[in-house]
């Protein structure tokens, strides 16, 4: 799944529109449609967008044995 579609689903399970989103992020609507188009998110902007949302984030590599990084 790309983050773009984990950020549509999000937008639908948290009951926020896209342009709501943008807006809480301080950034206009276009300008994060435009980030959608190219999923051109940085590790912090998702932080933002979980923390707006009153959300979770966590990124990690599993490894086979069970270690995360």
């Amino acid at each position: 799944m790309t983050i773009k579609e984990q950020i549509k689903i999000l937008c639908v399970r948290c009951n926020v529109s896209e342009a709501e989103l943008a807006r809480r992020l301080g950034t206009s609507p276009q300008n994060f449609n435009s980030k959608m188009k190219r999923e051109s998110f940085t590790i912090v902007e998702l932080e933002k967008i979980a923390n707006v949302l009153n959300v979770k984030f966590r990124r990690e590599f599993i490894l086979k044995n069970g270690d995360k990084v």
